[in-house]
C-alpha cells in the first residue's frame, strides 16, 4: 500500500452511516481505544481530569473516563455546557458515568493528564466565545493533553484553525486518521497521532497520505538503460549570487537517478558551475551582469531537444528579461516542467503561460511563493493551506506542490496527496531546489506529474532521515540530502 487515507468529517460520517451495528458500540469502542492509550502512554498517571462537550465527542469521552476509573485511575469529569442539550448515546453514557459514581465538577483539581473531549470530527469554523475561553483553560493547565479524535478548534477536513485550539501531546483518533491531523496548522495541534480500529468498514476517500512505499512505483536504471533512456534533464537557473540553487537541483537529478543532467547557465558564471558540477553538463547562455537575458531562449530551446524533463527558475534571477524567457519557453518547450522559485515569480500575474500548455507542468511553491501567484497574502495560504493548494491547482490548470513539514500534492479537480515524511531539518535554504530536481528526475523517466511529486516529496523525506542519522537534523544541509537520495531510492 504506497498510501493510506485520510478522512472528512463527511466521508466519517458515511463510514459510520455504513455500519450494520450500533453507534453505541462505536462510541464504547472509541472510550475504551482512548483509555488504553493513556494507560499506555502515561502508565504513572494516577489522576486524569476529562473535559466533556454536550455532543457525541463528549459521549466518547463519559467512556472514557469509566474505562479510566475501572483501571483504578482518580477520574473527574466536567461537563462544560447544559446537562440538558447531552442527547443520543452521549446521554446514555453520561448516565453510566454518573452511575459508576464518578465526580462531576465544576472547576476541580489538575489532572495528571487532561483528556479533550470537548469537540469532534463535526467541529468546524471558529469556537464560540465561551467554548473558546473553555479551550484557552485547557491549555494554560499545564498537563499533558490527549485528545479524542481530533484537537477542539481543528476542523477535521481541512486543518484550519480559525480560533483557539487545543494543542494535544497526543491524539487517539478511529478508524483512520483526519485530513485535518495530516494538515497544518492542524497537524501542529494534534502532537502525536495513533488510530485505533473501532470496526469500521474502510471507505475510498478524497485525499490520501502518502507512504515510503510510494518511491516503488519510481522506474529505476534497468540493464538495457543508457544515460538518455534513464531520464533527461535540462536545469535552467543560476545568477549572480544564487549559483547554488541551480547546482543543488542539478545533482538532485542525477541522485534521484537521472542518467544525465544539463544545466544551462549565465555565461558569465559557467566557470563556477564547471568546477562545481562533474557530472552534469554545461551550457553557457548569453546573460547581462550575471542574469541570463531573452536571448539565452534559443541555447537552451537546443539543450532541451534530447531531455525528458527540465527544471526551470531555481536561482534565474528576477528581472523582466528572466520573465520574458520564462513565458517564452513555457510556450515553446514541449516536455514537461517543473517550475520553481524566479520561475515561480515569474508566472504571477501570467497564469495563462502554464494553463495553457499542452504538455505536463509542476509547480513547487513555498506558501509565500503561492501566495505570489494566487495574488494573495502569506498568512492567508499559511491559515487554509488545504483549500490554497487546490485553489491553486485549478488556477494554473496544472499540478502544484505545496512545501512544507506537511507537503501538499494538488491536481486540477482531484484530491490531494499529502506528505509528512522527513524531519526539521529541510526547514534549510537550498531543500527547495532539491525537491525542484528530484521531481524533474522523476517525470523525466515517465511517471505523471501528480503521482511523480508526491513520490518525489516522499523520497526527500526518506533522504531527509537517513541524512540526519549521519549528521543530525539540527543542522542539516540541502547537500547532505543530495547525498542521501541514492541510498532512499536503493
Amino acid at each position: 500500500m504506497v498510501t493510506e487515507p485520510l478522512y472528512t468529517a463527511e466521508e466519517m460520517r458515511a463510514a459510520e452511516e455504513a455500519y450494520e451495528g450500533t453507534t453505541l458500540e462505536l462510541m464504547e469502542r472509541a472510550g475504551i481505544a482512548t483509555a488504553e492509550a493513556i494507560l499506555t502512554h502515561y502508565p504513572e498517571a494516577a489522576s486524569v481530569s476529562v473535559w466533556c462537550g454536550t455532543g457525541s465527542n463528549g459521549g466518547d469521552g463519559f467512556v472514557v473516563a469509566r474505562k479510566l476509573h475501572e483501571a483504578g485511575r482518580t477520574v473527574e469529569l466536567r461537563l462544560l455546557g447544559e446537562e440538558g442539550k447531552v442527547a443520543g448515546d452521549a446521554a446514555e453514557n453520561l448516565r453510566r458515568a454518573r452511575e459508576a459514581g464518578l465526580p462531576f465538577v465544576e472547576v476541580g483539581e489538575e489532572g495528571e493528564v487532561v483528556v479533550d473531549a470537548l469537540f469532534g470530527t463535526g467541529f468546524a469554523g471558529k469556537p464560540r466565545r465561551e467554548a473558546a475561553q473553555q479551550i484557552e483553560e485547557l491549555n494554560a493547565l499545564g498537563a499533558p493533553v490527549v485528545a479524542v479524535d481530533v484537537p477542539s478548534g481543528v476542523d477535521a477536513s481541512t486543518g484550519e484553525v480559525a480560533g483557539p485550539a487545543v494543542r494535544a501531546e497526543l491524539t487517539v483518533t478511529f478508524h483512520a486518521r483526519k485530513v485535518g491531523l495530516a494538515v497544518a496548522p492542524g497537524r501542529f495541534h494534534a502532537g502525536e497521532v495513533e488510530v485505533a480500529d473501532i470496526g469500521l468498514q474502510p471507505l475510498e476517500t478524497r485525499h490520501s497520505r502518502v507512504r515510503p512505499e510510494i518511491l516503488e512505483l519510481v522506474p529505476r536504471r534497468g540493464p538495457e538503460d543508457n544515460k538518455y533512456s534513464a531520464g533527461s534533464v535540462v536545469v535552467v537557473g543560476g545568477s549572480r549570487g544564487k549559483t547554488g540553487a541551480a547546482c543543488l537541483a542539478s545533482e538532485a537529478t542525477l541522485r534521484a537517478g537521472a542518467g544525465i543532467c544539463t544545466a544551462c547557465v549565465p555565461a558569465s558564471l559557467e566557470a563556477i558551475f564547471e568546477q562545481r558540477l562533474l557530472e552534469v553538463m554545461t551550457r553557457a547562455c548569453p546573460d547581462e551582469d550575471g542574469i541570463m537575458t531573452m536571448d539565452a531562449a534559443d541555447t537552451i530551446i537546443e539543450a532541451a531537444e534530447r531531455a525528458t524533463a527540465v527544471v526551470l527558475g531555481p536561482g534565474l534571477g528576477r528581472t523582466d528579461g528572466t520573465r520574458a524567457l520564462v513565458g517564452y519557453l513555457l510556450d515553446r518547450l514541449d516536455r514537461p516542467i517543473v517550475l520553481d522559485a524566479d520561475g515561480l515569480w515569474a508566472v504571477a500575474g501570467h497564469l495563462d503561460w502554464v494553463f495553457s500548455r499542452d504538455a505536463p507542468t509542476v509547480l513547487t511553491p513555498h506558501e509565500g511563493e503561492l501566495a505570489s501567484v494566487l495574488g494573495r497574502k502569506s498568512e492567508w495560504v499559511r491559515a487554509r493551506r488545504l483549500h490554497a493548494a487546490q485553489a491553486g491547482a485549478d488556477d494554473v490548470g496544472a499540478v502544484l506542490l505545496l512545501k512544507g513539514a506537511d507537503t501538499i500534492v494538488a491536481a486540477p479537480g482531484r484530491g490531494v496527496l499529502l506528505s509528512d515524511l522527513g524531519n526539521p531539518g529541510l526547514a534549510t535554504a537550498g531543500a527547495g531546489d532539491v525537491l525542484s530536481g528530484i521531481v524533474a528526475a522523476f517525470l523525466s523517466k515517465g511517471m505523471e506529474g501528480r503521482l511523480g511529486a508526491a513520490a518525489a516529496a516522499a523520497g526527500q523525506g526518506v533522504a531527509a532521515d537517513l541524512a540526519a542519522e549521519r549528521h543530525g537534523a539540527a543542522g542539516l544541509l540541502a547537500r547532505d540530502v543530495v547525498e542521501a537520495l541514492s541510498l532512499a531510492l536503493s
